[in-house]
């Protein structure tokens, strides 16, 4: 039953991330205090789901690196979603394929194929489309071209995310726990100021400050927890595809927010091209692990 219904959790994931664009917008604080605030919701809904689970807690040097590298991944969205438009903001994060070869290469010794080497200049060209339509940005981005160099980082830092599985002593929900403890207490003091400033803390904020915390972040994560575990590797990446596509469809639906051309021509160019790139390399390994049966 659970082989069954893993992939519709993945699309669950996939839908509760895609919120963060309209939430990150319509909440009226700071970076780090939306930050630090849907973290602090986060951990407190993952220890409980680790708890239900019986899921023992791993703390070690793999663990505080990938936890760290979750926090500024989050960091750098909300900047770049404050900064240049959802869009922007998503699809950027989403060049992570091509930061996991460079590091591939730095750190594991491990050469990039022919592919790789295809997709990385076909990646960068829908890079500088987002940077150069950056030059004008509409009322809800209003510093793209810095919103922008900050999606990049989260790109950067969540494919550190996605390669932890090769770090030696990693385990992903003890990661995630960390990420969200790591996170909660670097953007505490703002969200101590912003809760305590007159106007600043209605109703409203706070229940969309819940769902950001509650729904958009540790759901999606125990939704990919738990989908992961029955769902192929490729398949789940193609799935995920979906997050974003509805991510900035929803922050225009629901704040207007406008898409240039150029960042249009380049959300096509970074999504058709990493979507390629994953159906190509799983046929190509589908192919090796037959010819290896035959052989």
């Amino acid at each position: 039953m659970k082989k069954k219904i893993s992939p519709f959790l993945i699309l669950c994931a996939a839908i509760c991330f895609s919120s963060s664009g309209f939430f990150v917008k319509a909440i009226p604080w700071g970076s780090f205090a939306i930050g630090g605030g849907r973290t602090l919701v986060a951990a407190c809904v993952i220890f409980l789901y680790l708890k239900l689970r019986k899921h023992k807690l791993v703390f070690n040097k793999s663990v505080f690196l990938c936890g760290a590298a979750i926090a500024a991944s989050g960091y750098f969205y909300v900047l770049s979603a404050k900064m240049t438009t959802a869009a922007a903001a998503i699809i950027l994060e989403f060049t992570a394929p091509v930061f996991i070869i460079l590091f591939s290469l730095v750190f594991f010794r491990k050469k990039p194929t022919k592919l790789d080497l295809i997709i990385m200049p076909i990646v960068i060209c829908g890079i500088l489309c987002f940077f150069y339509d950056s030059l004008v940005g509409p009322a809800t981005a209003p510093n793209p071209l810095l919103g922008n160099i900050f999606g990049l980082g989260a790109g950067m830092t969540y494919a550190v995310v996605f390669m932890m599985k090769m770090i030696p002593g990693s385990d992903n929900l003890s990661s995630i726990f960390v990420g969200c403890v790591i996170s909660a207490v670097i953007g505490f003091p703002a969200l101590i100021t912003e809760v305590t400033t007159p106007g600043n803390c209605t109703v409203e904020i706070l229940v969309m400050m819940f769902l950001l915390g509650a729904v958009q972040y540790a759901s999606s994560y125990i939704f990919m927890a738990e989908g992961l575990d029955h769902t192929p590797a490729f398949a789940a990446s193609l799935i995920s595809t979906i997050e974003p596509i509805l991510n900035p469809l929803l922050t225009a639906f629901m704040l207007d927010e406008k898409i240039g051309m150029f960042s249009l021509i380049g959300s096509v160019v970074v999504i058709g091209s990493v979507l390629c790139y994953n159906l190509i390399k799983d046929h190509m390994e589908k192919q090796k692990t037959l010819s290896n049966k035959e052989s």
